[in-house]
């Protein structure tokens, strides 16, 4: 089945907080295709992450895609403010808003793309008649809220059938996985379909000298 070349999205959630932007700039060198920034707020999730100003903050030191993933519970107030602070492509969860269609048109409009995420408990169905206006798709291969998780292997199934509807498009939409994605589960999920993998732990393990090692393992 065609799938889109493998891009890895580090997530910054891993990454030294005293030092975000130089992080970022060493994942860049380091071979990066995007850069995964997990807004959390305490309500959709237990955890609380970081907002547009910290974003602004570090858009300066590279040029990669910002792949900001909202894990929050008012997607449609919020998505300006993030796209103003840099973001290139905002991810909203279908969970957290009622009117799934105008929220996506919503954030198009702010001219940046567009992705959906859904949680582990959300069928692949929720996106059917939404899914050509998509740019990305996120599975979580986690509950969110917390990084460190393992892999839950019942969203492998979810992948291909997503895999399956967006080649029936035959449109160019990323299809991402995030969650417990290491050296042992990313053939899974690339051969289930997906062509976007974020992770944190597996890249920020060791020092910014293993960062190039550890994303090549995982693009593989």
């Amino acid at each position: 089945m065609p799938v889109n070349p493998i891009k890895i999205s580090p997530s910054l959630l891993s990454a030294n907080f005293a030092k975000l932007g130089q992080e970022a700039q060493d994942i860049d060198h380091a071979g990066a295709d995007y850069i995964h920034l997990d807004v959390m707020d305490g309500n959709f999730v237990p955890n609380i992450t970081f907002g547009p100003g910290v974003i602004k903050s570090i858009r300066p030191f590279t040029k990669k895609i910002f792949d900001v993933h909202l894990m929050i519970d008012d997607p449609n107030f919020f998505a300006a403010k993030f796209a103003e602070a840099g973001a290139d492509i905002i991810t909203f969860h279908a969970e957290a808003v009622k009117h799934l269609d105008r929220s996506i048109e919503q954030i198009k409009s702010l001219g940046v793309k567009v992705g959906v995420s859904i949680v582990p408990a959300t069928p692949p169905e929720i996106l059917d008649y939404v899914l050509d206006k998509l740019d990305l798709i996120l599975v979580m291969t986690v509950n969110p809220g917390f990084g460190g998780q393992n892999f839950l292997d019942s969203q492998i199934s979810k992948i291909e059938i997503l895999r399956e509807k967006i080649n029936a498009t035959g449109k160019d939409i990323d299809l991402e996985v995030d969650g417990g994605i290491n050296a042992k589960t990313a053939p899974l999920v690339k051969a289930a379909g997906a062509n976007v993998l974020v992770a944190g732990s597996a890249v920020f393990s060791g020092d910014n000298s293993k960062y190039q090692n550890n994303i090549e393992l995982l693009r593989g």
